[in-house]
């Protein structure tokens, strides 16, 4: 059963192909795969990003505050109306992220969002995190704004289980076709030999990953993928509005 509720520490970096090649090739002697990634075949994470009409979630965010929130809906692959996707607070403070999220079927989450009725409780949902959605909702009006899917290779460490590395790459995003159901299609947020790596723990990287790091020269990098599309479709709006006069 996946993790529902959880604070821990997210470090990102920003790597090249090369770097990516040389790192996990030391993570495989190091670290176990994730069951989705057999043979080091990535698995697809796809999400909706909500805000408000005047973007005010993502703008408040990168303004570097102490305290941020913001929710999405996320689902593996392409899924349908009545697949199980996840609704998700994603929240961090003073740089511990904080998520809370339940699994809904795709429609459920659908109706509890843009109609604010809340699902009748059933097994595979959690029902704090259901209570806590629900005022969010109904503190923001939110709509989407932004779909965003990237291609993910994760690993483990043996015995550790809060310890956690993964690797997207293939970033896209659309700002049409708001919807998980209507495929996997966008455009390209960063150059094809880029990877975001995180390293997700609630404690101190261990000493032979930081040593690895530095012996790799790989230095931590703020990165946001729903900040960093943001600020691009800025630019083209302005471009846009520019060449229109």
């Amino acid at each position: 059963m996946s993790i529902e509720v959880f604070n821990r520490y997210e470090h990102k970096y920003i790597l090249k192909s090369d770097a990516y090649l040389k790192l996990i090739e030391i993570l495989d002697s190091k670290m176990n795969l994730d069951d989705h990634n057999k043979n080091h075949n990535c698995y697809t994470i796809a999400n909706i990003y909500y805000d408000t009409k005047d973007d005010y979630l993502i703008r408040h965010s990168l303004g570097k505050p102490s305290y941020k929130e913001k929710l999405r809906l996320r689902a593996y692959g392409v899924p349908q109306m009545d697949s199980m996707v996840f609704l998700e607070i994603k929240k961090k403070f003073n740089g511990v992220v904080n998520k809370r999220r339940t699994n809904l079927k795709l429609a459920e989450a659908y109706e509890f969002i843009n109609e604010h009725k809340k699902p009748a409780y059933k097994s595979y949902m959690n029902k704090q995190v259901l209570n806590e959605l629900e005022y969010f909702l109904q503190i923001y009006h939110l709509m989407p704004k932004v779909y965003l899917a990237y291609d993910r290779i994760a690993y483990f460490e043996n015995g550790n289980d809060d310890l956690r590395i993964s690797f997207d790459t293939n970033i896209r995003s659309r700002r049409y076709d708001l919807a998980l159901e209507m495929g996997d299609h966008g455009r390209p947020l960063l150059k094809n030999d880029i990877y975001i790596m995180e390293i997700k723990t609630s404690v101190t990287k261990p000493l032979w990953l930081s040593h690895l790091l530095c012996e790799l020269d790989i230095k931590r990098s703020s990165f946001s993928k729903y900040g960093t599309e943001y600020k691009n479709n800025a630019k083209y709006l302005k471009s846009f509005q520019n060449n229109m006069r």
